[in-house]
């Protein structure tokens, strides 16, 4: 059996089991969450061998090369071997910023600690960025 040319994208994401279901995969491509090449596509668009999918899943992107074409849905074994996943490590959540968290019950945060916290965030009354208005001087500020 010989393999074809082009296959959809929606049809080869599911086959090679980077979908639970065509359907979904065909979302996926209505949603904008499938690119080839950089390009947003549509369920029916074609993909060669060596072309670069893109698949958005669960907020991050999954990168996979075409390495072979199959229209069927196979064992997970033999879909690992019809692309190379170039996706990046997921960061670990020591790399994430931390999310300043405040005790239960203790209601709206004052003044002094509302400008704290927005300082710490590198922000500052007004919507400007802090480095913008350190360059400027602080006078203007308050």
């Amino acid at each position: 059996m010989t393999d074809p040319q082009s296959v959809r994208v929606d049809s080869w994401l599911w086959a090679v089991r980077a979908t639970k279901t065509r359907s979904l995969a065909t979302s996926a491509c209505r949603a904008g969450h499938v690119r080839v090449a950089d390009t947003r596509v549509k369920a029916a668009q074609t993909v060669k061998v060596g072309d670069t999918v893109r698949l958005r899943v669960s907020g991050f992107d999954r990168i996979l090369v075409v390495k072979r074409l199959i229209t069927k849905r196979v064992s997970a074994a033999v879909a690992a071997e019809c692309f190379e996943d170039l996706t990046p490590p997921p960061p670990k959540p020591e790399d994430a910023p931390a999310v300043p968290i405040r005790d239960r019950g203790a209601g709206r945060p004052t003044k002094r600690e509302r400008r704290d916290l927005e300082k710490l965030r590198g922000r500052v009354p007004g919507g400007e960025s802090l480095e913008r208005v350190e360059s400027q001087g602080t006078k203007d500020l308050f």
